[in-house]
């Protein structure tokens, strides 16, 4: 985990100075009649969330592997263009979590300064289960457990609006604007995802249906290539609005595995899928809104074994923007990374 914690931090250095630097430019365009934005106040917002990385394996039958992540409660805020989110996984909030317990560490980044779309991904998860049934009898309402199942992951997306000069995606993702006309884009890129799927323990898995994962699997997996696709806001009575942002990507890599034998190494071409949904009220002062994140990638076909990893957020927020006080501003400005980076 701590080389990919590393590699993850380095992504989000590098991507912040490229997102300084495209706003940058923003702010010396004149203002948009499609969108307002709000330098200078503080968007405060409550929010319910959960995130999690599925893994989804192929071979004569479907099974998906869901972790047993929590449901959060949260506060945060957002000020030029900069965002902080807490939560925690209250107990309240998630009752019968007691068959298996997920450890993990979820990181992910969206950003969408002007014309561009950022991704970054770190996903750690140890503990799975597949929920309603056991591998070996369909019919037996009970989860099957793996708790010591890891997957590891990390990605980057990077996407170019082609014609977003009147389209925010931080009026719906980061509720920092308020996008007031409808307007929409076809837009272009680049993603790239590497990681691996392992069993580590005293114990194997033993799977009656599926016996590529029998024993103690271990698959790794590199892909990148590029996408294409399409984002758009529909605004209803000028407060209520629809954001939807799709892509698809044809990507070239390698999936090797091993399970107590010599590893299979397979090249090839796969296909990923990435899709964003946003609903919601917005206005000069609050929003309201539910937005929904998955990112679905398909591995190098192993064999006759397919595995698709899917990484998505979903959550419900509760937004206020006011301006800060005289004596807070000092440091929200202090704060700023970009300010820290000297951007």
């Amino acid at each position: 985990m701590g080389r990919g914690l590393i590699f993850f931090l380095i992504l989000v250095l590098a991507t912040s100075n490229l997102i300084a630097q495209e706003e940058d430019r923003a702010n010396e365009s004149e203002k948009s009649e499609y969108f307002e934005e709000y330098p200078g106040l503080l968007s405060s917002r409550l929010y319910t969330s959960r995130k999690y990385t599925s893994l989804m394996v192929k071979d004569g039958v479907t099974r998906v592997f869901e972790p047993n992540s929590t449901l959060n409660l949260g506060v945060g805020a957002t000020y030029n263009d900069f965002t902080l989110n807490l939560a925690l996984g209250f107990g309240f909030m998630n009752p019968g979590r007691q068959d298996v317990t997920t450890t993990y560490l979820d990181l992910q980044a969206h950003a969408y300064p002007k014309n561009w779309i950022f991704d970054l991904f770190g996903q750690f998860y140890t503990g799975y289960r597949v929920q309603g049934s056991t591998l070996s009898s369909p019919n037996v309402d009970e989860n099957f457990l793996a708790p010591d199942l890891r997957l590891r992951k990390i990605g980057a997306n990077v996407q170019r609006l082609l014609n977003g000069e009147n389209l925010s995606l931080n009026a719906a993702f980061q509720q920092s604007a308020w996008q007031k006309r409808s307007a929409g884009s076809f837009m272009a890129g680049f993603e790239m995802y590497g990681g691996r799927v392992l069993q580590r323990g005293e114990e194997n898995l033993i799977f009656d249906d599926i016996p590529f994962l029998t024993g103690q699997p271990f698959i790794s997996y590199f892909q990148l290539g590029p996408n294409v696709g399409y984002a758009g806001t529909l605004v209803l009575f000028k407060h209520f609005f629809i954001t939807g942002v799709a892509s698809i990507n044809y990507n070239f890599g390698y999936s090797s595995f091993e399970n107590d034998n010599d590893p299979v190494f397979n090249w090839g071409f796969s296909h990923n899928y990435f899709l964003r949904g946003f609903v919601g009220y917005n206005s000069a002062k609050w929003s309201i809104n539910t937005n929904y994140v998955h990112n679905n990638i398909g591995l190098v076909d192993i064999g006759d074994a397919s595995v698709r990893i899917m990484t998505g957020n979903y959550r419900i927020n509760f937004i206020y923007r006011f301006q800060p006080g005289k004596k807070l501003k000092p440091y929200l400005d202090f704060a700023n990374p970009k300010t820290i980076l000297g951007m």
